[in-house]
């Protein structure tokens, strides 16, 4: 991430983030607000989490990034925001967020990805890329009911997204790459081809 001075003609790739109420997104978005490498491969205090805790009418969330040559601001709307609908805004990439610990979360994917079709892939933004995130990788525990990730990827196939991958933001484990791919997908956006994938689902 770079700091305050950018290049003029730096292209700005609105995000929105979708997901049930206490999946992590807000914790996700958080962390990353706060300083990435700070929490890479260590567990922070709850305090500084708590701390560090983005507030709805914040939004939308900055991040500047300079990735693979090139500079650009990530706009990130997170679907909690009291102060605008998500559904009239015009987003370049779509994340959809599920708690790895909690299968409700995943099974309610299907509603908001209908969503996504019913309010962005008709006319204006049919060719938005969508990547799919698991949460809370921390708290997955082995046993009846586990979500594993072959059936994440199974989902983020079956609901036509580009990508899947997933990560603990308290813990720190896969954020950094998570993070990374998430910047990768989000450049491809401001180049010709476009941020879809051709073909299957990518797994990171």
């Amino acid at each position: 991430m770079a700091g305050n001075s950018l290049p003029q003609d730096e292209q700005t790739v609105t995000i929105l983030l979708l997901g049930d109420p206490g999946c992590g997104k807000t914790t996700f978005l958080s962390i990353l607000k706060s300083n990435l490498r700070r929490y890479q491969g260590q567990r922070p205090s709850q305090e500084n989490v708590q701390e560090n805790l983005l507030r709805d009418n914040d939004q939308p969330f900055l991040y500047e990034i300079r990735f693979s040559k090139k500079s650009f601001t990530l706009e990130v709307y997170d679907t909690a925001s009291p102060n605008q609908h998500w559904s009239t805004l015009q987003p370049d990439v779509i994340l959809l967020a599920f708690d790895i610990s909690n299968r409700d979360t995943l099974n309610n994917l299907r509603n908001w990805r209908n969503d996504i079709t019913r309010y962005f892939q008709n006319g204006y933004g049919e060719r938005i890329p969508i990547m799919l995130i698991g949460l809370k990788r921390d708290l997955r525990v082995e046993g009846e009911g586990t979500i594993y990730p072959q059936e994440s990827y199974r989902i983020a196939q079956e609901l036509r997204c580009d990508r899947y991958a997933e990560c603990s933001a308290v813990t720190g484990e896969l954020l950094a790459e998570t993070f990374e791919d998430i910047a990768r997908l989000a450049g491809m956006t401001t180049t010709t081809a476009g941020g879809q994938t051709a073909g299957a689902c990518v797994i990171l």
